[in-house]
């Protein structure tokens, strides 16, 4: 059969990409390329953190003044899932995907030269906003490029590539710090970036569906193109445009219906609460550690099991969600880590830190997954992408929160126990909520 096909015979963009069970080079380099650059978002960001009593010392920063600094950074990231992300529908999702990245990277490396609040602020809230808006993008490319067979997996990796590259960040910055000080991980982190960035200016393919839907200059050249890579047979002309995939004007008025409210309400709620434990948590688990008196190398090394924790529990609930019902795995994975805080901070959980850490993130980061997997589920086609937007974007003001009070509580010298018992408090309330959730 000849390598071109005609027009009216032309299969979905789905089926030229999956045309058979097994990946291919250039699918592999999607995959991987997304895995990457999200777990450099989680190394950038989670800089932060393990910078942070350093950057304090040599800043003279209040942890007031820190949680500040988390809390920016949060909120750009909030800023870039609802107003950058969707520019990929109109400049394409290899274009946003390269632009955040390299934003990423710049200011990661410019954080290193930070001498004042002021810059930290302004660095760190541009970098959040840079990680917001390619996270989605990330995912969606790992989808449209895989193999049916392994759509879920695909996304499932590249979403523990954030906690993958947190917890490989903690490794690297417990050896940076002490040899060459805080400044040293930015560098390395935000060099890390840039060049990756600069190997996909020139490898990394776009988005087919957006090429087929979009239509923008030399769509079959470029359509051809990505297809011979993946070594399936060319378009002799374009396919007729496929109205359904076009984006559906649907407002949030859409997601409060009678027959939706509860759930869209419910939803929200538990991002917003399970946010703010997590994101607590994230920021401020190597500052709570030094300061209950242990090595600062320790408190790196906690903060590496907490997000080690979360790369497990991710993997894990990819594994368990084709078996079991979700918002009950969800509920009872978020129940249990409140119980882990709660004991934690009310036995001789301290001289099992690094233990406790470890199934706390396990337990809390594959809840939290699970919810964005909810939010997919619970909305019907025509406003699923308006329903997670909207869950993820209210939810994200909890990661705003979490650190930000965070701070105030650590500036008034309240304890790591007492810290875990009240941010237990949200998380178990995420945890219920989710088991209201009625999602397979």
């Amino acid at each position: 059969m000849s390598g071109l096909v005609a027009s009216v015979e032309e299969p979905s963009v789905e089926d030229l990409v999956r045309a058979t069970d097994t990946f291919r080079v250039t699918q592999l380099l999607v995959i991987v390329s997304a895995i990457c650059l999200n777990m450099l978002d989680g190394f950038d960001v989670t800089a932060m953190a393990f910078s942070a009593h350093q950057i304090g010392m040599d800043l003279q920063l209040s942890p007031n003044s820190l949680g500040i600094v988390f809390s920016v950074a949060l909120a750009g990231m909030m800023l870039g899932a609802i107003c950058v992300a969707p520019l990929s529908d109109l400049y394409g999702r290899r274009t946003l995907i390269l632009a955040c990245s390299a934003v990423v990277g710049a200011t990661t490396i410019l954080t290193a030269f930070s001498s004042s609040i002021w810059e930290l602020i302004i660095l760190r809230a541009i970098t959040g906003i840079g990680v917001g808006g390619v996270l989605a993008s990330l995912c969606a490319m790992a989808a449209e490029y895989s193999p049916e067979k392994y759509r879920s997996l695909a996304v499932v990796c590249v979403t523990a590539g954030y906690p993958l590259g947190a917890t490989a960040g903690g490794f690297i910055a417990a050896t940076l710090i002490p040899a060459y000080g805080w400044q040293s991980v930015f560098l390395a982190g935000g060099s890390l970036t840039v060049l990756l960035v600069g190997i996909l200016y020139f490898t990394l393919p776009e988005s087919l569906k957006f090429l087929l839907t979009r239509r923008p200059s030399n769509t079959l050249v470029r359509v051809n193109a990505i297809l011979r890579r993946l070594k399936v047979d060319t378009l002799s002309a374009l396919p007729e445009a496929d109205e359904s995939q076009l984006p559906v004007d649907a407002s949030v008025k859409s997601l409060l219906t009678p027959e939706m409210r509860k759930q869209t309400l419910c939803l929200w709620a538990a991002f917003f609460f399970c946010f703010i434990c997590l994101y607590f948590l994230m920021s401020w688990i190597p500052k709570l550690v030094v300061d209950a008196g242990f090595s600062e190398a320790l408190s790196i090394y906690a903060s590496v099991a907490f997000n080690g924790g979360g790369v497990l529990g991710i993997l894990l609930l990819g594994w368990m969600s084709a078996r079991f019902s979700l918002s009950r795995l969800i509920g009872t994975a978020l129940v249990a880590a409140t119980i882990f805080m709660f004991v934690f901070a009310t036995t001789s959980g301290i001289k099992h830190l690094i233990v406790y850490l470890l199934l706390i993130g396990l337990l809390l980061q594959s809840g939290f997954t699970g919810l964005y997997a909810v939010a997919a589920k619970i909305y019907p086609t025509e406003v699923r992408a308006t329903g997670v937007g909207w869950a993820i974007g209210l939810g994200r003001f909890g990661a705003v929160v979490g650190p930000y009070v965070g701070g105030i509580l650590i500036q008034w010298n309240v304890s790591m126990e007492a810290n875990f018992i009240i941010f237990s408090l949200p998380l178990l309330i995420s945890g219920l909520l989710a088991f209201k959730l009625a999602v397979r």
